[in-house]
């Protein structure tokens, strides 16, 4: 393979060309209620290539490797067409490596029956009870590799590891239907997924707690966020708008994420950081060959980086930040977050609940979306908080707000960090699903409004 793509290098010319090959195999299982919908196995191969001339992007993708250096010719051929533009790519010290995984529990070792036999086991736990009307079990692991030269002498080849699964229990009393579930997935490798009998037997006992919830009452609360919904916070609402190539598109975001201005408290900080080895956002280097790192988007409370491809770090005046990815080899690199978290602080769950008088306890998201600063999210289970302590469980209960007012309004930053991956991923400009991680610990939030669908 590396012969093949230092050819193609060597016969196409171009102010800058950069070749990926990716291959790879996965595995995938699905139960849905009491059926096996399905049990898949795939394998792929494919690559592609970009030419810059003159400041114009030319791209092509294939499946047949064989013929890369005509693809490579094609590309070149498209950006000499349209040439003319303003891109230039920020410098990066050219790489030779080969990155290999570390995981616990390689499930390319486990047989496929035995795949089977632990998701069976999972669903015939969730559907135990009587009142869960029907489940969701969905196994998927993913073996890779990717290789990445470009004309600047770089030549580096990725191996991947992905496992995970998701467990869904839906409970049903007449028109009220409610759901809950767990996800797992990351590089770690299959003994990410053993050991889920609880939650299990969990996620049908809150599927079925939430029958019992009452709608919440509309108004402005103080909230603490669970590690789970502080992480879909910090991605959704924030992180894409430190996405260098969103920020320099939109002249209203330039000029209010002004690098050296305050977003929030001086223990307030937001990173990015795609080197965390195991995390489901983890890579050693990005779709473009440049290493991944901890970037602070927001530093004890001050705006201090945004997230860069090479383009996008030349455009603004910055450093490429490694954030460069592309879901696979057809599309080309954009730029995305990895894994995106709050730092944790001092301040204990316990301590945050103790001094809130009256609020909300949320905990996770069943989704929401984001308009420019605006927000909107659906908490996956929720908790009246009265007198210090968690009163009675809640439903429909949707967090709005702006994002930066948001910022400036957390006012409790927990001890308790953790990172969260699982199935399913990130999606942006078509490109969907990336994996991705987010999290970050507990936090109180004043002043948020709630309203019930």
């Amino acid at each position: 393979m590396e012969k093949l793509i230092k050819r193609a290098l060597q016969a196409a010319k171009a102010d800058y060309l950069e070749i990926r090959i990716q291959e790879g195999n996965s595995i995938g299982i699905t139960y849905v209620g009491r059926e096996l919908e399905g049990i898949s196995e795939g394998k792929s191969i494919g690559g592609s290539v970009r030419a810059l001339i003159n400041g114009g992007w030319g791209f092509t993708s294939f499946n047949d490797v064989e013929n890369i250096e005509d693809y490579a010719q094609a590309a070149v051929e498209q950006a000499r067409l349209l040439g003319g533009g303003d891109t230039t790519m920020a410098p990066v010290q050219p790489t030779t490596d080969h990155v290999r995984p570390q995981v616990g529990s390689d499930p390319g070792k486990i047989s496929l029956d035995e795949k089977h036999d632990l998701c069976k086991k999972y669903n015939d736990i969730i559907l135990s009870s009587k009142k869960i009307q029907t489940s969701n079990v969905r196994y998927m692991d993913a073996h890779g590799t990717s290789y990445f030269a470009n004309s600047d002498g770089s030549l580096i080849v990725q191996e991947g590891i992905f496992c995970g699964i998701t467990v869904l229990a839906m409970a049903k009393d007449g028109m009220n239907v409610q759901r809950a579930w767990e996800s797992e997935g990351d590089l770690r490798g299959y003994d990410n997924v053993l050991g889920m009998e609880e939650k299990c037997e969990e996620v049908a006992r809150k599927a079925i707690e939430q029958l019992a919830a009452r709608p919440v009452d509309g108004g402005v609360y103080t909230v603490i966020a669970d590690p789970k919904l502080c992480g879909v916070f910090a991605h959704e609402a924030f992180g894409h708008l430190s996405e260098g190539d969103f920020i320099y598109e939109n002249e209203r975001m330039k000029e209010i994420m002004q690098i050296g201005k305050r977003f929030g408290r001086e223990d307030l900080s937001i990173v990015d950081d795609g080197s965390l080895e195991g995390e489901a956002g983890y890579n050693k280097y990005d779709s473009e060959g440049t290493p991944t790192r901890k970037t602070y988007l927001i530093k004890d409370g001050i705006l201090t980086s945004r997230l860069h491809s090479r383009e996008t770090a030349t455009k603004m005046h910055e450093k490429p930040t490694g954030n460069a990815r592309a879901i696979s080899y057809a599309y080309e690199p954009i730029v995305r977050m990895t894994n995106t978290y709050i730092e944790p602080r001092d301040c204990t769950f316990e301590k945050m609940l103790e001094e809130t008088e009256d609020g909300i306890y949320c905990v996770g998201s069943v989704g929401g979306m984001t308009n420019t600063e605006m927000f909107t999210f659906s908490a996956a289970e929720a908790f009246r908080i009265r007198g210090g302590k968690l009163a009675e469980r809640l439903r429909d209960v949707v967090l709005t707000g702006n994002v930066f007012q948001t910022l400036m309004d957390i006012d409790a930053i927990g001890n308790d960090m953790s990172l969260h991956g699982g199935l399913g991923g990130c999606g942006k400009g078509g490109q969907s699903p990336l994996r991705v991680s987010d999290g970050g610990p507990h936090i109180r939030i004043k002043n948020v409004v709630i309203g019930g669908r």
